[in-house]
């Protein structure tokens, strides 16, 4: 399968509901919250808060995706919200086609730094080894943070 990254467009809104429907490691809170910043980027079109790659198979059918934007009050600060992929797909390298799409685009965009929060639940241990596989960083730990025993984790990469 060949996989092309492009823009996102309003009819790939139920693939990725679908998508992330399907991600074990996410509850219904986090696909809501993941949609509304699709449609949040859908619905204004000169927003600058999210940006997004779409991972796509040979049909044109998303496999995958990445949300990142510029840290609010910050120089050259970039959040990495969501790196998505279809499990269907997992272990094909789309993920590291996705991240690395996102690091040249902040690189050209004079960004200085990307970071990464996530949970330290058991369910995202491959998630954590994909982090640091592509060369981030652990900057902190925060316990208790989503829950009681559940901890934010936050990674970075500098350029």
């Amino acid at each position: 399968m060949n996989i092309r990254l492009r823009n996102l467009k309003p009819q790939d809104c139920p693939i990725l509901e679908r998508l992330l429907s399907r991600i074990s490691i996410f509850g219904k809170d986090d696909e809501v919250f993941a949609m509304e910043l699709i449609y949040h980027a859908l619905g204004q079109a000169d927003q600058k808060d999210y940006s997004f790659f779409i991972a796509v198979n040979d049909d044109d059918c998303p496999v995958g995706y990445t949300c990142y934007g510029p840290t609010p009050l910050t120089e050259g600060t970039f959040d990495l919200y969501w790196i998505v992929v279809d499990p269907t797909f997992s272990g094909q390298g789309i993920g590291t086609i996705l991240m690395t799409a996102v690091e040249e685009e902040i690189r050209k965009m004079k960004g200085r730094m990307i970071i990464i929060e996530t949970s330290s639940g058991q369910h995202y241990a491959l998630t954590h080894k994909f982090y640091l596989k592509n060369g981030y960083q652990l900057a902190e730990t925060i316990q208790d943070f989503y829950r009681e025993g559940e901890d934010r984790v936050t990674y970075t990469k500098k350029f």
